[in-house]
């Protein structure tokens, strides 16, 4: 879609915003298709959309190990093109070094460690937009940052309407109906965003949720799953500005990580 409406793209720059295996793909439909028509051929609806126009395109790039600062940078240029529809929706998928980050409801006492023990272990601190208090991403961890319209603004180019919180629900139950693909039970704790399961007992955090959604009405941050991160690193905060609740992953709960 974004190759399609912006022939003087420069390569650079599509290869930037697509990646490098679905500009390929483009480039062989525009050699096929009439490029004015693209968004409207046979091949273009077979390859991308199952056949199904109906369905809104969203493309879904996975960025591997990125630093915190280069994938905010990159949210925030790709919302920024998704409100002008010059890029489609899309979900960002990737991992994080070593790294926290307060939301806008964060308390600096939520951080445990202190300077030196932040360097020591490699751990860089970020004070982000996002909702919530403090959580941690590092390898092993599944990111998410879906850029998406939730929203349009109204002929006075005022904030638009929309069930944000009902998106975070959302978030929720998608990742909960991938917990169940796995075979794990996940659920909702009253109260809390994020997702949870049962371990001995009692409840541990297992997926957490942090986003924003601007003025424009697009959406950013996202959800993180833990895989099989190193649960250490929860010892330097409290979690969520949560107090006795526990966090862990798949890899704790099954006999082997996916």
């Amino acid at each position: 879609f974004y190759f399609a409406k912006n022939s003087e793209t420069s390569p650079e720059t599509a290869r930037r915003f697509l990646g490098e295996e679905t500009l390929e793909k483009f480039r062989a439909l525009k050699e096929r298709c009439d490029p004015q028509n693209l968004l409207q051929s046979d091949l273009y609806r077979r390859v991308f959309l199952g056949q199904t126009m109906s369905l809104p395109l969203c493309l879904v790039r996975d960025l591997g190990l990125i630093p915190y600062e280069e994938a905010w940078a990159l949210q925030k240029d790709l919302a920024a093109r998704v409100a002008t529809e010059e890029s489609p929706p899309t979900l960002l998928l990737l991992e994080h070094p070593h790294t926290y980050t307060f939301g806008r409801r964060g308390h600096a006492e939520n951080l445990l460690w202190d300077e030196d023990e932040l360097a020591a272990r490699g751990i860089s601190v970020h004070w982000v937009d996002r909702g919530g208090d403090v959580t941690y991403h590092g390898p092993g961890q599944l990111v998410g940052y879906p850029i998406l319209r939730l929203g349009v603004t109204d002929t006075h180019n005022r904030i638009p309407s929309g069930d944000y919180i009902g998106y975070m629900r959302n978030l929720e139950e998608m990742i909960l109906r991938v917990l169940a693909r796995f075979g794990v039970e996940g659920r909702r704790q009253k109260g809390m965003t994020g997702v949870w399961v049962s371990r001995g007992g009692s409840l541990a955090k297992i997926a957490a949720i942090g986003v924003k959604v601007d003025s424009r009405g697009i959406s950013q941050h996202g959800f993180a799953l833990n895989v099989s991160p190193d649960m250490r690193y929860w010892e330097g905060i409290i979690g969520c500005g949560l107090r006795g609740y526990a966090v862990t992953s798949l890899e704790e709960i099954l006999p082997a990580a996916p």
